[in-house]
């Protein structure tokens, strides 16, 4: 059951750190929010969001939580805080929930959303 997953998952993250926790659960709650078609599930080591297409995931590590975007390499970077070279996945690192807004992340998950629905 993908919510078991979800739930193991969150709870091993806040036993190794409550501040990744806390941030971890700011970004489910941003991402979720966004459209009520949004699901989420345990893949690859993190939360991956999909709204028919995955957009998105939120993947915790020592020092950072990481939103990855899939597409990240098509989507505009008014604010230059999408990182990665590859040839199409970009991330945003995140060590504080006070950076959510600093780094404007609401911005780019409107824009990864939007661009996983497009043919």
């Amino acid at each position: 059951m993908p919510a078991d997953r979800i739930s193991r998952l969150l709870e091993d993250i806040r036993l190794l750190d409550q501040s990744r926790f806390e941030l971890v659960q700011s970004l489910r709650e941003i991402i979720l929010g966004l459209a009520p078609s949004i699901t989420e599930e345990v893949k690859y080591g993190g939360i991956l969001f999909s709204a028919g297409q995955p957009f998105c995931g939120v993947f915790s590590y020592a020092r950072h939580v990481s939103l990855e975007f899939g597409v990240g390499a098509s989507l505009p970077d008014k604010y230059k805080v999408l990182e990665g070279e590859g040839k199409l996945r970009r991330h945003i690192k995140l060590s504080s929930a006070q950076e959510i807004s600093g780094k404007h992340v609401r911005e780019y998950l409107a824009l990864a959303l939007k661009a996983s629905s497009k043919p």
